[in-house]
């Protein structure tokens, strides 16, 4: 079985490649799960319910103009198109495609101490579903 070490993830953010930014990515999909047991039934009974995704990122932070804040910073509030590749490069069934738009509900402009790289944490939640592309 082949293993991947994340050496070359690709970030995009409102159509713009952040990947640079980034230092650890994280794609989450949990779903709701509905109890459905009824009277007479010995044992609980459940479905899957709504899903509820969101992607967790590590930013290295850069203020220059047209870099990681000027484009996240003007988004704060809105849905916004991502798109995230295990690996730089075309999409196939060993490299997919996930799209999606996050809602960008938070925002670190300034992170660190004294000595420290200047960072950013989010968690942003996913508004609808997530669509795996494999070409």
């Amino acid at each position: 079985m082949a293993r991947l070490v994340l050496t070359n993830a690709s970030v995009t953010f409102a159509s713009t490649d952040i990947s640079s930014f980034v230092s650890s990515v994280t794609l989450s999909t949990s779903l709701d799960v509905v109890d459905t047991t009824s009277f007479g039934n010995t044992a609980r009974t459940r479905v899957a319910g709504l899903a509820d995704n969101q992607i967790t990122v590590e930013f290295f932070q850069d203020f220059a103009s047209g870099q990681l804040e000027s484009v996240v910073f003007t988004t704060i509030g809105t849905s916004v198109a991502m798109v995230i590749k295990p690996v730089s490069g075309s999409t196939t069934a060993t490299n997919p495609q996930y799209s999606f738009n996050a809602l960008v509900s938070e925002w670190q402009p300034l992170s660190g101490a004294v000595g420290e790289l200047a960072t950013a944490s989010v968690t942003w939640p996913i508004s609808g579903a997530i669509t795996k592309a494999t070409s």
